[in-house]
């Protein structure tokens, strides 16, 4: 087995400190952002989340949130947008863990200053330093394959969005690693049985409804890049409107508690393997298998549902005898040199 990548922890390492790690950035950042706040950012228009990858994911929740307070914010992919950023008076959120991100970094850059903010967790960097307003994550050690790296984004953005316009942080934050013991407790005791159906599939299906779909789109990049299956993520009505078609040797793995519910049962009749992640109470059948989310905010259980993916990804490679530390390619122009 390889050592993981420079600069990193090991995948399992990450995930068994995780609860703990988010329970010191849950409270330093329900801190930062609620102090920052006073000191008058987050305020005006609604932010436009920038970000490439598993960080546009962990964006999908925090814009469901300040949409349905009434504000209107987006969330975009930095390599798909031609360059100036057309100007425009949202403030900008460059969203990048290692804050090296070459296409997040470049949008940045094209827009006012007074408009750029940053999330990261490596500070100094090259998009912190450029941003004049910058949350940190506190530089938490984190997988090559991220896991808490892209946990603790989700709850940053998370209280961005909770806090924008006069809002205010979710003091419901605090009980969050608790329900996390308790997932993943109930995980450790089921993942041979949950991701037993990748062993025999060509390839996965990661659908998630409304703020879930960051979590679609999280989970099918965690099972390419470490296990590498082939996965396509899509939100729940676009999956309805013809993808689904192509179900036959795959698992599909579906988020939510609304329209999940029955496409869940309808791809199980039709012996489809399903695994449902849900806060409804659904019975399991032969080609359905559910786990049970507790009620909380669509930020908050973003985090959740990530959880269940690290122990799906972590088991299907074990099983595969796949190398989760080991990646095939080296892509050398996604990242600029680190800030000095």
């Amino acid at each position: 087995m390889s050592t993981p990548k420079e600069g990193h922890i090991s995948f399992a390492s990450a995930r068994a400190g995780q609860v703990a790690a988010l329970r010191t950035a849950i409270e330093r950042l329900s801190r930062d952002v609620t102090v920052r706040q006073a000191e008058g950012w987050f305020r005006g228009d609604g932010p436009i989340f920038v970000a490439i990858g598993a960080s546009h994911a962990a964006a999908c929740a925090p814009v469901w949130t300040l949409r349905s307070r009434g504000v209107h914010s987006w969330r975009l992919s930095a390599g798909d947008h031609p360059l100036p950023f057309p100007r425009s008076g949202h403030p900008l959120v460059a969203v990048s863990q290692s804050g090296r991100s070459s296409e997040t970094l470049a949008v940045l850059g094209t827009v006012d200053p007074d408009l750029r903010y940053a999330v990261t967790n490596a500070a100094p960097s090259p998009i912190a330093d450029l941003a004049g307003r910058g949350v940190s994550l506190g530089g938490i050690p984190d997988s090559y394959a991220s896991t808490i790296g892209y946990t603790a984004t989700v709850v940053a953005l998370g209280m961005i969005a909770e806090a924008w316009d006069g809002g205010t942080v979710d003091p419901t934050w605090s009980l969050l690693p608790g329900h996390l013991d308790a997932l993943e407790s109930g995980l450790a005791g089921r993942a041979g049985e949950l991701a037993a159906p990748f062993a025999a599939s060509r390839a996965g299906d990661f659908v998630g409804g409304g703020p879930s779909a960051g979590s679609a789109e999280a989970g099918a990049l965690l099972f390419r890049e470490t296990v590498r299956l082939p996965a396509a993520a899509m939100s729940t009505r676009q999956y309805l409107h013809g993808a689904m078609e192509s179900a036959g040797d795959t698992v599909h793995v579906l988020f939510g508690d609304d329209r999940e519910l029955s496409l869940a049962r309808t791809l199980a009749a039709a012996n489809h393997p399903v695994i449902l992640v849900t806060s409804a109470d659904v019975e399991p059948g032969p080609s359905l298998q559910v786990v049970r989310l507790p009620g909380v905010s669509p930020n908050q259980r973003a985090v959740l549902e990530a959880f269940v993916l690290q122990a799906l990804v972590a088991r299907t490679a074990e099983d595969a005898g796949v190398d989760i530390e080991e990646f095939v390619f080296d892509n050398a122009d996604t990242k600029v040199g680190a800030a000095l």
